[in-house]
């Protein structure tokens, strides 16, 4: 039977994850949350479209998205876990 204590090991689906990896899951989702933004907002310039707000505004904005959907992600993630769907 493989030891846990081994790095590189994944623990049994239904193992509860540990702090840090629910926090560096929401922090990944969070990251692709205000990218994905930006890239929408690119498409949208690209296309000839104006926003009312410069880049600065768009950066801000990516942020609080990128805060948001990590804290939900946070949030959200162990009861997923939990129901098994993840």
């Amino acid at each position: 039977m493989a030891d846990d204590s081994v790095e590189g090991t994944t623990p049994p689906p239904g193992v509860p994850a540990t702090p840090r990896a629910r926090a560096r899951s929401a922090a990944l989702w969070g990251v692709g949350g205000g990218f994905a933004f930006l890239v929408l907002a690119q498409g949208y310039l690209l296309l000839d479209g104006d926003l009312p707000v410069g880049y600065a505004g768009l950066f801000a904005i990516a942020g609080a998205i990128a805060v948001a959907s990590g804290g939900i992600a946070y949030a959200i993630e162990h009861r997923l876990h939990a129901k098994r769907r993840t």
